[in-house]
């Protein structure tokens, strides 16, 4: 056979699984980004190991990074593959549940001794068989290991260097596989490795070694031809992560208000990367200092308020608990400053490098006291800016904190994102006080909004203390009168509320015809708009509400769900909105589906859901 056939598709769900230094992330990393320059819609999940270094060849290291790239919308990184990648038998041990039937499964044979399925719990020296799977998909063994080590066989690299630039192999393979050309690969790589000319040299020779092999050799029937999206608006676009859109969000809103940005914050898997972006441009006047604790990040974050910055600071979980003082010291001041909160499985420690919704009771009640701020929730890695900005917006000009919560799926996952023009963002006008007003103080406030003014201390007239005492509703001073304290509680409440009035409502997707009303909020929208979706395609009718503003919810919220004969909330929780819901729209008999499994809801189990209450 000269050539392979070419088989066109809308879409396609490419998995790469290995070792945790077998270098699935990178390589997830630059054929996600490759499609997404050659114009496909993409949608990426890196799965990481919770343990450190888990022992090399066991199941507790295996590190993954899936990838759905397509010619139409794309709303989730697929549930199950249609081509993996597999370096070791533990790799294909966590994943042999996960690639449909038909699909293409490529691995490396130099890892399949007994060695290594003993590493992998394996009883037999047949995984495949063992699994059921030898039948039902294309297996596709190839010698990664020790081609890996022919192709750079007398450039003086050690064989540790050799062996960690199989993935290139791989990657040059799964190029050939879905036609992609390499050049773009290789200008990534001289990207990444810029300064280690060797480095670069040994990959880019392995990478074009490897597509060559697949070439040359035909090694399977078909190959995959994904064609660019027709969807696509005209622009400039780029593949980026959730945390790198929070980060750039902030960057803008403090451009956009005219101010410095100042993040306080301290290491914390997987919120880390929006401090280390952040930290990357000292030339717009950004400053970040990484604290010693969760607690001197916020409460550094809370002087710059105080200064005049934007203040922010990031976290995850068991951070959020321990910033719970300080996020309550910022309501009773009224200084505005962003929480964002990349959500983890809990509690505690829990799974540091896993994804959970389950941070929304703490985020809206978890402080001592009457201490409302507002909670927003991103959907997508994307829309992580549009909220970031949003939330840096409504902390200025309603001088509250405002908690962002984002989750480690869209935290460190990516999509096809859109660069906006500064032009065409919000404008953002922080409620300054007018030192020259009559009868204004430092402490004083609109008394339709309810927003505190912003006194910058070393302005004129405008010296003051700030604290976390209750404080007398017309001069400011310490106060422990019973009736003032029930006023300002009151007003600081009215204040987070009003908020409503400038939220947009919330839109149905789907059909909104349908009986059925599906309900979810933050990161699960890609999953849930997919099911509606296809369910919709069926005939079947189902409708999405998905939230953003959590709270105060969006005014027509009440309106929206009171039309609808059945009600699910879906959440990657115990049943957290359900509950929050309850309260906010009585009335209402909410059913939920939940899911606390470290993982995103799959489009298969949430379809079969919604099926069953249709019928």
């Amino acid at each position: 056979m000269d050539t392979a056939i070419v088989n066109e598709l809308d879409n396609v769900v490419v998995r790469f699984s290995g070792d945790s230094g077998d270098g699935m992330q990178l390589t997830g990393t630059l054929f996600s980004n490759l499609s997404a320059i050659l114009g496909n819609e993409i949608s990426t999940f890196p799965d990481f190991p919770s343990e450190i270094r888990a022992p090399q060849g066991t199941v507790g290291g295996v590190s993954g990074f899936q990838v759905h790239l397509g010619s139409s919308k794309i709303y989730t990184p697929g549930d199950d593959a249609d081509v993996m990648v597999i370096m070791n038998p533990a790799a294909l041990k966590v994943n042999a549940k996960s690639i449909k039937r038909g699909g293409v499964l490529i691995f490396d044979t130099d890892s399949f001794e007994k060695s290594d399925f003993d590493k992998a719990g394996f009883k037999t020296e047949n995984p495949f068989a063992e699994l059921s799977i030898s039948e039902t998909v294309q297996l596709i063994p190839v010698p990664l290991s020790s081609l890996t080590q022919k192709s750079l066989e007398g450039l003086g690299f050690d064989n540790k260097t050799v062996l960690r630039s199989k993935n290139m192999f791989a990657l040059g393979l799964v190029c050939w596989l879905f036609n992609r050309p390499i050049d773009k690969a290789v200008s990534f790589l001289e990207v990444k490795f810029k300064k280690k000319q060797d480095l670069l040299s040994a990959n880019i020779k392995v990478l074009t070694d490897g597509f060559n092999y697949g070439s040359n050799l035909h090694l399977t029937l078909s190959t995959f031809q994904v064609d660019k999206s027709t969807n696509i608006d005209k622009g400039t676009y780029t593949s980026i992560s959730g945390n790198k859109a929070t980060a750039w969000g902030l960057i803008a809103a403090a451009e956009k208000a005219g101010l410095q940005l100042f993040l306080g914050g301290y290491p914390i898997t997987p919120a880390t990367d929006i401090m280390q972006e952040l930290s990357l441009y000292k030339n717009l006047g950004v400053k970040v200092v990484q604290a010693e604790d969760e607690i001197a990040g916020i409460t550094t974050s809370l002087g710059a308020a105080f200064a005049g910055c934007l203040a922010a600071t990031n976290t995850s979980g068991p951070g959020l608990a321990l910033k719970s003082e300080a996020i309550g010291l910022a309501v009773m001041a009224e200084l505005p400053i962003v929480i964002i909160d990349v959500m983890r499985g809990g509690p505690s420690t829990g799974m540091p490098t896993k994804t959970e919704q389950t941070d929304l009771l703490q985020a809206l009640y978890g402080r001592n006291g009457e201490s409302p701020v507002v909670v927003m929730a991103a959907s997508t890695p994307a829309d992580c800016f549009h909220f970031t900005y949003m939330a840096s917006k409504i902390a200025l000009e309603y001088m509250t904190p405002v908690i962002l919560l984002t989750d480690a799926f869209i935290g460190n996952g990516t999509s096809l994102w859109k660069l906006p023009k500064m032009a065409q963002l919000p404008s953002i006008l922080p409620n300054y006080t007018n030192k020259d007003a009559e009868k204004v103080n430092v402490t004083s406030r609109d008394e339709v909004s309810k927003v505190r003014y912003w006194s910058i201390p070393g302005v004129e007239g405008l010296g003051h203390r700030n604290g976390g005492l209750e404080k007398d509703y017309n001069t400011g001073a310490i106060s422990t009168d019973a009736l003032n304290h029930a006023k300002m509680v009151a007003t600081r409440e009215e204040k987070v509320n009003n908020v409503a009035n400038i939220l947009p409502d919330v839109q149905v997707e789907g059909d909104s015809t349908a009986e059925l009303l599906v309900i979810g909020w933050g990161g699960t929208h890609g999953h849930l708009m997919s099911a509606v979706t296809n369910l919709n395609a069926r005939g079947e009718k189902v409708a999405l509400a998905h939230f953003n503003y959590i709270n105060p919810l969006p005014q027509n919220t009440k309106e929206i769900i009171s039309k609808y004969k059945k009600v699910i909330v879906c959440e990657l929780n115990s049943g957290q909105f359900a509950s929050y819901l309850r309260t906010k729209v009585p009335g209402v008999e909410y059913l939920q589906f939940n899911k606390v499994q470290g993982q995103p809801f799959t489009v298969t189990e949430l379809e079969e859901c919604f099926s069953s209450l249709l019928k």
